[in-house]
C-alpha cells in the first residue's frame, strides 16, 4: 500500500526486454540500507518487487502482464520515474490509499498554465471513467491528485508548485500516456452496491456485508 507522495525521482539504467517481460534497473537516491530484498516500491504508480539492488542501484523484474498494463514498457535508459516505497504502518497518510495496481493508461490531451499552477487535461480508459469523481483521488504515475472536472472519459488534475518540482508531471505534453489508478475505496463501493441489483445499496445491505452494526 502506498499514499501517492513521492519520495524520489530515479533514472533508469538498465532495460533489458524478454519475451514481453522487463528486466528494470534504476539509480536512486533513496536510502537503500533501509530497502530488503523482495520489498514492494511503487515505480510510475506501479507496484514493483525488488529483486535485486546495490547502494543507489535498485532492480525490478518486471511481468508480462505489468509490462502490457502500464507505461513501463515505454520506459528508456536516462529517463525519470517516480518512487516510493510502501507506506509503514503507523505513517501518515499525506494523499489516498494507492495500491500500486495500475488500471490501465490514460493520455494527456492538454496543459495549461494558471499562474504557478499547470492544469493537465487527461482522457482516461473505460476501467476507470466510473471513478472520475468531482473532488475525487487519482494516482498519475503514482502521484496522488484531485479530480477537476470529469466529463465523460475526461478530467483535469491542477498540480501546485511543490507537485511541479518534485515529479516529472511538469514535462508532460499532449498525447504522453500515463499510468492511472483508480480510488481504492471507489471499487469496493461500486463493487458492493452493483453486488446484489435487486435491492442496491441500503442500511440492510451495509450491515450484513459489515459496513454497520445491525
Amino acid at each position: 500500500m502506498f499514499t501517492g507522495i513521492i519520495e524520489d525521482q530515479g533514472s533508469v539504467t538498465t532495460v533489458e526486454r524478454r519475451a514481453g517481460s522487463l528486466l528494470l534497473s534504476l539509480s536512486t537516491n533513496l536510502d537503500t540500507s533501509h530497502i530488503a530484498l523482495g520489498d514492494s516500491i511503487a515505480v510510475n504508480g506501479a507496484c514493483l518487487t525488488v529483486t535485486r539492488m546495490a547502494t543507489k542501484q535498485l532492480t525490478f523484474d518486471i511481468s508480462h502482464e505489468t509490462v502490457a498494463a502500464t507505461t513501463l514498457q515505454f520506459l528508456r535508459v536516462g529517463q525519470q520515474v517516480h518512487l516510493e516505497q510502501a507506506l509503514a504502518v503507523g505513517g501518515r497518510l499525506g494523499g489516498h490509499f494507492v495500491t500500486g495496481h495500475v488500471d490501465g493508461m490514460g493520455q494527456v490531451v492538454a496543459r495549461s498554465s494558471v499562474g504557478q499552477n499547470l492544469d493537465l487535461s487527461l482522457q482516461a480508459p473505460a476501467d476507470v471513467v466510473p471513478y472520475l469523481v468531482a473532488k475525487g483521488s487519482i494516482a498519475i504515475d503514482g502521484v496522488s491528485l484531485t479530480v477537476n472536472a470529469p466529463e465523460g472519459e475526461r478530467f483535469r488534475v491542477t498540480l501546485v508548485p511543490h507537485t511541479l518540482a518534485q515529479t516529472h508531471l511538469s514535462k508532460l505534453q499532449p498525447t504522453d500516456r500515463v499510468n492511472l489508478e483508480a480510488d481504492i475505496l471507489g471499487k469496493y463501493i461500486r463493487h458492493f452496491s452493483r453486488a446484489d441489483k435487486s435491492e442496491g445499496l441500503n442500511e440492510e445491505f451495509l450491515a450484513r456485508h459489515g459496513f454497520m452494526n445491525s
